[in-house]
C-alpha cells in the first residue's frame, strides 16, 4: 500500500537560511537531504509531495497547509540542529507533538537507523509548540540531522550523506502504518513487556518505559491489559528492541 508522505525541507529564501556555520547554511543542507529521502521513498513506492525543491521561503504555517491540502498521511520536516557554542554538542533528535502513537514509533526508528551510521542518539523530544507539528493534521516528526556547528557531526554528514538519506528512509518506511493508532495496526511485530488483570499495574509499566524512552503503549485483549513496544514492519528490528528491552532487565517476548 502506498502513503502520501510529504516530505519538509525546513528553512528557505534569503530571510531564513536556519542556522549558519563558518559559510554553512542550514537551509541548503536540508533541501538536499530532503530530496534524497523522499527519492529514496518514491523508489519505494510511496507517493512523495514535497513542500519545497528550491530556495524558497515558506512559513510553518504554509509548510503544515501544503501537508495538510495533500491529505499526507505522515509530515516529516529535515532540519539541521545548532547550540550556543560551536562544537558544544553533537547527535541526532527527533521532534514530535507528543509521546505517543505511530510518530513515537516511527521517530524512534529514525533515531536507531541514523545511530547506525554513527550519529550520537539523543532521542525523541515532544515540542508541542511548534507550528508544523502542532497544525499538521497527519502523524509529523522534526529530524535533527546532527548539529550544524558540529564539525564531527558535519564531517559525518558530508562523508555518509546517502548512508543518513537511506536511514531516514529506512526508518520511515519500517513504521508506515495505514492508521495513525498503532494499537490498531495489523501484521506488525511488537515486543510484549507484560501482561496484567490491573490496568493499573499495567500503566505503572507504561510510564516506567515512556519515562525511560521507549515507544510504550497499552493493548486490551479481553480482561488482560498488554504492554508492548515498538510496531516494526520487519523482524530483525523488533529484535534488535527486544534485546535493548533485555538488557535493561524486562522480560519480553515478540508477537505479531
Amino acid at each position: 500500500m502506498a502513503y502520501t508522505i510529504v516530505i519538509d525541507a525546513g528553512h528557505g529564501g534569503t530571510t531564513d537560511p536556519g542556522a549558519v556555520y563558518q559559510g554553512r547554511q542550514e537551509k541548503d543542507d536540508n533541501l538536499r537531504l530532503a530530496l534524497a529521502v523522499g527519492n529514496i521513498l518514491e523508489q519505494n513506492g510511496q507517493n512523495v509531495v514535497f513542500t519545497r525543491t528550491t530556495d524558497v521561503y515558506q512559513t510553518p504555517f504554509e509548510k503544515a497547509q501544503i501537508a495538510n491540502n495533500a491529505g499526507a498521511d505522515y509530515f516529516i520536516s529535515i532540519h539541521r540542529n545548532s547550540s550556543p557554542q560551536p562544537n558544544q554538542y553533537t547527535g541526532v533528535e527527533s521532534l514530535i507533538y507528543d509521546m505517543s502513537g505511530n510518530k513515537l514509533a516511527m521517530a524512534e526508528s529514525i533515531n536507531r537507523e541514523m545511530e547506525n551510521v554513527g550519529f550520537r542518539n539523543i532521542g525523541v523530544t515532544a515540542r508541542p509548540g511548534l507550528v508544523v507539528l502542532r497544525r499538521t493534521q497527519m502523524p509529523a516528526i522534526l529530524v535533527e540531522a546532527g548539529f550544524l556547528n558540529s564539525d564531527a557531526d558535519n564531517a559525518l554528514f558530508d562523508a555518509q550523506f546517502d548512508q543518513i538519506a537511506q536511514a531516514i528512509g529506512s526508518g520511515i518506511l519500517e513504521t508506515l502504518s495505514p492508521q495513525t493508532d498503532m494499537n490498531e495496526e495489523p501484521g506488525l511485530y511488537r515486543v510484549q513487556v507484560g501482561m496484567f488483570r490491573v490496568k493499573g499495574n499495567a500503566e505503572n509499566l507504561l510510564y516506567e518505559l515512556l519515562d525511560r524512552g521507549y515507544p510504550a503503549f497499552i493493548l486490551q485483549d479481553g480482561e488482560f491489559y498488554e504492554v508492548q513496544v515498538g510496531a516494526f514492519r520487519q523482524l530483525d528490528n523488533a529484535v534488535r528492541m527486544e534485546q535493548q528491552l533485555r538488557s535493561d532487565g524486562y522480560s519480553t517476548w515478540i508477537t505479531v
